[in-house]
């Protein structure tokens, strides 16, 4: 089996745009990486206590390396991934929603 090359996709983080190398098959989970991030660092600005994209970005960096390491070590659920899925469902819901409201 070949290796699928990489292409760059576009991605942003607080605001700021950044290209990034991903494999065709790799790319939704990307995008929810892109997203988990993204949120971890909104909540981290909007807490007020620290100030500056990049230690904003080390301090989002170190709690998901917290959360991974406290489920490799805990109890072994993935709460990314049920979080990931959770999105992913809510926003199929929404998909359905909007399809619905446009009938009426």
């Amino acid at each position: 089996m070949a290796d699928t090359p990489a292409k760059t996709v576009e991605v942003n983080l607080l605001g700021r745009s950044y290209r990034v190398a991903c494999a065709d098959g790799e790319r939704e989970a990307l995008m929810q990486a892109v997203a988990y991030l993204d949120g971890k660092m909104n909540e981290i600005r909007k807490s007020g206590k620290v100030m500056g994209a990049e230690r904003i970005a080390v301090m989002a960096a170190l709690n998901v390396a917290h959360e991974l390491l406290s489920i490799k070590l805990g109890s072994g659920f993935d709460v990314g991934l049920a979080k990931r899925r959770m999105a992913e469902i809510e926003s199929r819901l929404d998909a359905a929603i909007a399809k619905q409201e446009k009938l009426f």
